[in-house]
């Protein structure tokens, strides 16, 4: 811990205030959210485009948050925040940064730096598992690699610390050499060179040249000598540190793989390091793990870890869950799994995550919790901060599972604490059959295989799932808020269950990245929001007359369209005594579907507007019809015209000010001089660019498996009315899903296909209300491998396309009944 004092002149701040100068700080904040121990904290007022710090100082001195670093002082600082201590700097980023540099000063240990495009996360947390059985490792939580991340992970080193691992990533020219000058690695690390952030470098090898800054004073680095790119960028600095090059083609290399052999579970890779023959198993077989474990194997051999302890860790290796997963429990629970990482680092990210769910207010939190290894830390003071944590977080229920928790079991301060010394125990127990109306964490080392846990508390329906990657969604999010001015608002549309992702989740996240409006049809989808603790504004598309009290009721903002709607909304409103209700005034520039007229109704809509107190414009916007289309322009352009004739007209008759919005996900990008006060983003933010029909990260992944595999002559048909014609003799699978799921029935009869082990299957006959059969006949593959619908690998446009529709129709055609798993880091 340094003291505020010491801070203050490592990052060369000036001090202003009364408070503790001599106080201890242990916690590093930059999200206000994320508060939970502000005695020891110091906060950093960070700004971007979209927000700015400065605006929480009040609120944290308000919940004990004493110490600040900032650009500004607040007004009148000494009279509003009597025992602050604020250490003003001309950065509040590149202060941080400092802090953290002067943190790794203190420290002459190994550290590897890993970069690259992809598998950076994977490659590190697979080396804690292989190093930290007999070394105690400080790594990045999660994926923290960004200006922001990497400080906050170097912070985490402590006088325990014996081997650090710190990611580095980057996303435009400028950004690794901050990144280096905070990690300082002894020993660099490069994945691979991809496309990933590519839209901000020239070319490949610029990005490549960017990342090899990393290397700088560095004494060696491990890469894939197989990349051209890689290896000619590497030449070009003329690098002096050790070469630890690996290689599938290149005998010279210093670690050279001259075979690999898979089965159906596992890989084992044959390879010579520094003319050393040996091998290894590895529990995967993707070609992504394999290149993974081999960029591991070099690391680990060059810190001197015998082949024989390596083989024997690379056998153990765990699959690494980089996303917490929120799934439904059984009893009304809901469950979020984190149980591939067990730290006290990665546990404090998982619980901030669980207490600012929004549906958490009034709702049990349970954590589960195995013992914590490889700390370096005593027990009893380990576990004394795990209670502290859970205490600050929120948790109701602590349930321990191991020996070393029973042990400690005293200094654990939840009131309602269970303890056992075996997962079984636990399971046979009455307090686990009693688990009801809770949202439960599970935190668990790999030992204790939490897995068998989270199997029995999911709740199980359909094998059928749609998996929803929030993380991918937020991807989107800021890919569109980055063509934003910083001052445009942004309103998101979560109609239709969000574009069949579920709304009440992906509207949690969105909350939680403050966007300024959330969107929905009709008043009962906004409830439900409302009831699963959503508090952002939430605008209602398609008001029906009556659901007015409703609306009133939970605090929605009803699109207004007409002098109909005007009317009956201004009577209920008046009924129930409200005045100045915000409603938001729909324009009808061209589309001709809902909405005033532009060049005829401002007048009237103005004087009954001026004639009443009981509802008040917000906000005036329009359609445009075809964003997506450069035919389209000379018509967007009169739509716009039209509209700001329109809306200049409504503004001028009122004093406050009035939003006006018009682009949509097209226009965002297409038109960005028409952004005016605020957009409206909707089929983008589920991974569709209807400017090309291509896809961004994608959000919706929809899963099922085979249920059954037979061989069928070609002499006989599949399906119903013999629609299944073969022209050869097949193997048939039947997957559980149907037209009742979503799965349109046009796409049946060879029309379209879905994935199995990455190849095409194309569906055969008819698609059935709850079964489909698909055409197996070259893919190795067995009962209960999983089917991709449409995903990641089979982007969701080829099913419209087939379909000779739009994405949304796909996307919002999945049935209820097939079960959303959420995935977030």
């Amino acid at each position: 811990m340094y003291t505020i004092e010491k801070i203050t002149s490592l990052i060369g701040a000036h001090r202003y205030g009364r408070g503790n100068w001599n106080a201890t700080i242990g916690w590093l904040l930059t999200d206000s959210r994320s508060l939970c121990f502000p005695e020891n904290t110091l906060f950093f007022a960070l700004h971007s485009n979209r927000n700015d710090g400065h605006n929480y100082i009040a609120d944290l001195y308000r919940r004990g948050v004493c110490y600040f670093v900032v650009e500004k002082l607040p007004q009148n600082h000494l009279t509003l925040f009597p025992n602050a201590c604020f250490l003003k700097v001309p950065s509040t980023l590149k202060a941080l940064q400092r802090l953290a540099e002067r943190h790794r000063d203190e420290f002459d240990i190994p550290v590897i730096g890993i970069t690259g495009s992809n598998g950076k996360t994977i490659v590190k947390e697979w080396l804690y598992q292989i190093m930290s059985p007999s070394t105690v490792v400080t790594r990045s939580p999660k994926s923290y690699n960004s200006q922001i991340g990497v400080p906050l992970s170097v912070w985490l080193l402590n006088n325990k610390t014996q081997l650090a691992i710190f990611e580095a990533g980057i996303s435009q020219p400028g950004e690794m050499d901050a990144l280096r000058s905070i990690i300082q690695p002894t020993l660099c690390v490069l994945t691979n060179i991809g496309a990933a952030h590519q839209e901000n470098f020239s070319s490949l090898e610029e990005k490549c040249r960017e990342k090899l800054l990393l290397l700088r004073d560095t004494t060696a680095v491990v890469y894939p000598y197989d990349d051209e790119i890689i290896c000619k960028c590497i030449e070009e600095i003329n690098y002096k540190g050790e070469r630890i090059a690996w290689s599938l083609k290149f005998k010279n290399a210093t670690l050279f793989v001259h075979s690999i052999e898979k089965n159906d579970k596992e890989t084992t890779v044959h390879y010579i390091y520094k003319g050393t023959e040996s091998c290894y198993t590895l529990p995967f077989i993707d070609e992504a793990s394999v290149a993974n474990s081999i960029t591991c194997a070099a690391v680990s051999l060059h810190l001197g870890m015998s082949t024989t302890t390596l083989t024997e860790r690379m056998k153990a290796l765990e699959p690494v869950a980089m996303r917490l997963e929120v799934k439904e429990g059984i009893h009304d629970c809901t469950l979020i799994n984190d149980s591939y990482n067990s730290d006290i680092n990665s546990l404090d990210i998982a619980l901030d995550f669980m207490n600012r769910r929004p549906d958490s207010e009034g709702c049990r939190r349970t954590l589960i919790l195995s013992d914590i290894y490889q700390t370096g830390v005593d027990g009893s003071k380990l576990y004394k901060e795990v209670s502290e944590l859970a205490e600050k977080r929120n948790v109701n229920k602590f349930i321990g599972i191991g020996e070393e928790i029973s042990a400690c079991s005293d200094v654990i301060n939840i009131e309602d604490k269970q303890i056992f010394t075996t997962c079984e125990d636990f399971i046979n127990s009455d307090t686990f059959n009693n688990l009801h109306d809770e949202i439960i964490l599970l935190k668990g080392s790999r030992k204790f295989s939490f897995d068998h846990i989270t199997e029995l508390l999911e709740q199980k329906v359909h094998e059928t799932i749609l998996e929803v990657n929030l993380n991918a969604m937020v991807e989107n999010l800021n890919y569109y808020r980055s063509f934003l001015k910083p001052e445009t608002k942004l309103v998101c549309m979560v109609k239709a269950d969000a574009y069949g992702a579920g709304a009440v989740e992906v509207a949690k996240t969105l909350q939680d990245h403050r966007v300024d409006y959330l969107a929905v049809a009709v008043a009962d989808e906004g409830v439900t929001l409302r009831k699963a603790g959503i508090t952002s504004n939430i605008m209602i598309m398609n008001p029906e007359m009556t659901s007015f009290k409703t609306i009133f009721d939970y605090k929605l903002e009803p699109e207004v369209y007409s002098f109909r709607i005007f009317d009956a909304l201004v009577k209920a409103a008046r009924k129930e005594g409200i005045t100045g209700y915000p409603v938001h005034i729909k324009l009808d520039t061209g589309m001709h579907r809902l909405g005033f007229n532009p060049e005829t109704d401002m007048e009237e809509l103005i004087i009954r507007l001026k004639h009443q107190n009981a509802i008040i414009p917000r906000s005036v916007f329009s359609h445009f019809v075809g964003s997506d289309s450069d035919d389209f322009d000379n018509f967007s352009k009169l739509q716009f015209n039209r509209f700001i004739t329109g809306s200049d007209k409504l503004q001028a008759a009122f004093t406050h000010k009035i939003l006006r919005h018009m682009d949509n996900s097209a226009g965002i990008g297409h038109f960005p001089e028409r952004q005016l006060d605020m957009c409206r983003l909707g089929i983008g933010l589920y991974g569709v660019n209807n400017r090309n029909n291509t896809m961004l990260s994608t959000v919706s992944t929809l899963k099922t498996s085979i249920l059954q595999i037979r061989h069928v002559p070609k002499t006989e048909t599949v399906g119903y009315s013999r629609k299944g014609i073969l022209t050869r003799d097949s193997i048939i699978g039947a997957i559980p899903i149907g037209y009742a799921d979503g799965l349109n029935r046009r796409l049946g009869c060879g029309r379209c296909y879905c994935l199995v082990n990455g190849k095409k299957a194309p569906y055969v006959g008819n698609i059935c209300m709850d079964v489909a059969m698909i055409d197996l006949t070259d893919i190795d593959c067995k009962e209960g491998d999983s089917v991709e619908i449409f995903g990641e690998h089979l982007p969701v446009t080829v099913l419209s396309d087939v379909l000779e529709t739009i994405p949304y129709e796909v996307l919002t055609s999945i049935s209820n009944r097939v079960k959303r798993v959420y995935y977030q880091d």
